[in-house]
């Protein structure tokens, strides 16, 4: 057995077992969902002509599967760190990437199984989503966007060493984003200038482009420069996830 397997199977072990974790992996977008999907039920945003849970299903959905890769591989890493298991694995023929690697798996099968579940409730008749006809496309978003946040992920699990230090740095960085970006309300709704300053993070080019994927707000030409912003900033995580990354407390 490889070390990039024996790592899968083992990250696999440890989530399954982790029953109240991966309960609220998958249970937290939801319970917005269907707060969300009850206040705005029924109602429109003005001129667009869409749903207010065509905007935040979509940015839900985003947000939910961006805040698991970064939690996931964000706690994992601090632990390994603290637990002494990256310098073991530091000492064996297992490379780095078969570490990353092996988490990078794990975390698309936690966005697939999230976004499966995710969907299937908001099409439900009390939700009413009624994917677009390129709802396929909504695939290779979604694995991007677990690329990009998760690479942040890393980042934070290198530079954190205790859990409530992980969970303070995810937390600061990812609620506001979440708010700034339209994962919770319409960003057509926001002032210019807080439109403008979402260009600057992540998740609102994941937003845009799931959401043109799912319900069809928007073109192709948004999922591209929306795939394209989250490329950009996957590159700029990973260049500091390499100078960051410690295998140990001090190194």
């Amino acid at each position: 057995m490889s070390a990039y397997t024996a790592l899968t199977a083992a990250g696999y072990r440890a989530q399954v077992r982790d029953r109240t974790t991966l309960f609220f992996t998958f249970a937290f977008p939801l319970v917005f969902l269907i707060v969300f999907g009850l206040v705005f039920r029924g109602r429109d945003v003005e001129e667009s002509g869409f749903s207010y849970l065509s905007y935040t299903a979509s940015g839900v959905l985003s947000w939910g599967v961006a805040n698991a890769a970064v939690f996931g591989i964000g706690f994992t890493l601090m632990q390994w760190r603290a637990d002494d298991i990256l310098r073991m694995i530091r000492m064996s023929p297992a490379p780095l990437s078969a570490v990353i690697g092996s988490r990078y798996v794990l975390a698309l099968g936690v966005g697939l199984v999230q976004s499966l579940l995710f969907v299937g409730v908001a099409m439900l008749p009390g939700f009413g989503l009624v994917p677009a006809g390129r709802w396929p496309l909504l695939v290779p978003v979604l694995a991007l966007g677990v690329t990009t946040f998760m690479l942040l992920g890393v980042v934070i699990g290198s530079i954190a060493d205790t859990p409530e230090s992980v969970a303070g740095i995810a937390n600061f960085l990812m609620l506001p984003m979440a708010f700034l970006s339209g994962s919770f309300f319409p960003l057509d709704a926001m002032p210019g200038w807080l439109q403008n300053l979402s260009l600057v993070l992540p998740l609102r080019y994941l937003n845009d482009a799931v959401s043109s994927a799912l319900v069809g707000r928007g073109d192709l030409g948004d999922i591209g420069t929306g795939c394209a912003g989250l490329l950009v900033f996957a590159l700029v995580f990973a260049a500091l996830a390499a100078r960051v990354f410690r295998w140990t407390k001090s190194s």
